[in-house]
């Protein structure tokens, strides 16, 4: 039995009906190289029996503490049932890209059971007439609450599920796990006077730790929640969201990234990405008629990951850090950098945008693990209050969330080509969570030598996600030719 951390009990407090707080990572496989050239429900069923002892995620479900004076509990169910986690859907017919766009969509939009573990899978079969897919090629879709995130990421998720050739060396001991009787109600409340009786010293420790008369270094409230800097221009995605989503992704080659990199001196992938949605929404914003004078910002989060003793298994390594405490995580830091939507050009908006992503990060002091020791200090029903004043739709935590146009998060992904039940990984991408007034979130992933941003948003607020898509392959285009044009035979960037 473990209990979950400030930070990550954040997302569990925040969460709320039709803003629900998980991600879904969706991988797209082609079954030729199995066995047979097929991969049938029944074999991934089998496939995740022998997965189940792999990564404790997949069996652990969260214990409430009576009247919520502390943090839940991690146990494993003693109830768990694969079947209920692993269902097989199939597309109708044609079997087409905008078929399964719209499926994930609906599936990423209904919330998870969150008295069972915390994840879902789905074996999507029929993609059948998309131009860049073998015929007979299916998909997982993977739910995954954020609350867990901190115990095992994305990157683990994925470890656990893929063999790095076709076809494998079995293992040589079968991993096994046992289930957990669930504390009762007494013996949970007799934790959580003796955690807050902690957790209050801690509390004025971390203050203490952060005064500067007593040595140490002075947190201000903008460093956490920036309440000062100027309101993002209002757009169509400042509103409170609806349950309905839409996703519209596009995939790129990482050699045209590293082409348009080189256009200008010391831009990164991230300050790329950050140029093609600018790009984009200009695009989307300018055709219907609505592009403010002024640049948009997007909230970008940096995130941190601890790996513990598990996180790379046998399968390929892991480029987590290891935390100071040995104790596995995620940690996020949050800057807000300008999309430079007020530039036409696009070789001068991605260099300004590597001006202002370097400004941010000098303007930001406290580190992503100085926001979680500071959230984790926090007694439960301090975080409860805090989580829900966040994300509640007046407040404070609405004025943070106007000071950004759009969520844009980049996340690396396996560096190495990965197989399911013998199918080869050929696409991989994830769909993010919203928030009031954030009802439009990029997730930027790479794999297999390409690039792809998946924007999901409200299907209100975004009714044409296939226009968006064309806005967002216009924006790489124009980007990529202006590069071509101002980068020299020899691979140096042109004078500007």
């Amino acid at each position: 039995m473990r209990q979950l951390s400030g930070s990550d009990a954040f997302f569990l407090y925040s969460d709320k009906p039709g803003r629900h707080q998980h991600v879904s990572t969706i991988y797209l496989y082609d079954p030729s190289t199995a066995p047979g050239g097929k991969v049938d429900f029944q074999t991934v069923l089998e496939h995740m029996r022998e997965r189940i002892g792999t990564s404790r995620i997949f069996r652990q479900r969260l214990v409430h503490v009576p009247l919520n004076v502390d943090y839940p509990y991690w146990i494993y169910d003693k109830h768990f049932d694969l079947e209920f986690h692993l269902r097989h859907i199939a597309l109708p017919r044609p079997g087409d890209w905008r078929q399964f766009c719209i499926l994930a969509s609906r599936l990423h939009a209904r919330p998870l059971d969150m008295h069972r573990p915390v994840w879902e899978m789905y074996v999507i079969d029929g993609l059948d007439n998309v131009s860049w897919l073998p015929r007979g090629s299916f998909a997982l879709l993977v739910k995954l609450h954020h609350v867990a995130l901190d115990d095992v990421t994305e990157d683990d998720f994925t470890v656990a599920l893929h063999d790095l050739a076709a076809t494998p060396e079995p293992e040589a001991v079968k991993r096994r796990w046992f289930s957990e009787q669930e504390p009762g109600a007494a013996q949970l409340l007799a934790l959580a006077w003796f955690n807050n009786a902690i957790k209050m010293l801690d509390t004025g420790q971390t203050l203490v730790d952060r005064l500067p008369a007593l040595g140490g270094r002075a947190v201000d409230p903008d460093d956490v929640l920036r309440f000062d800097e100027q309101p993002a221009p209002k757009t169509r995605f400042d509103d409170s969201v609806s349950p309905h989503r839409v996703l519209a992704p596009f995939t790129f080659g990482l050699d045209d990234m590293a082409v348009i990199k080189a256009a200008v001196p010391d831009a990164s992938l991230n300050h790329v990405v950050l140029a093609i949605v600018g790009g984009a929404l200009r695009l989307y914003l300018s055709d219907k008629k609505a592009l403010p004078d002024e640049s948009l910002y997007a909230l970008v989060p940096l995130h941190v990951h601890y790996a513990n003793d598990h996180s790379a298994s046998n399968h390929y390594a892991s480029n987590h850090h290891a935390s100071k405490d040995g104790i596995p995580g995620h940690r996020v830091r949050l800057i807000r950098i300008k999309l430079m939507t007020d530039l036409a050009d696009p070789l001068e908006r991605l260099a300004s945008i590597r001006e202002e992503a370097a400004e941010a990060n000098a303007l930001k002091p406290i580190s992503a693990e100085e926001m979680s020791d500071m959230q984790d200090a926090l007694p439960s029903v301090a975080m409860t209050f805090a989580a829900r004043t966040i994300a509640a739709r007046l407040g404070p935590g609405k004025r943070y969330r106007q000071n950004h146009n759009t969520v844009v998060s980049i996340h690396p992904g396996p560096t190495q080509t990965l197989y399911l039940c013998g199918a080869r990984l050929v696409g991989y991408t994830a769909m993010a969570a919203l928030m009031d007034n954030l009802g439009l979130n990029h997730t930027a992933t790479t794999y297999d030598g390409k690039l792809t941003i998946a924007p999901v948003c409200d299907r209100r607020m975004m009714p044409d996600p296939a226009f968006y898509y064309e806005c967002l392959r216009s924006s790489f285009e124009a980007l990529r030719s202006a590069a071509e044009g101002a980068v020299l035979p020899t691979g140096r960037s042109a004078a500007r």
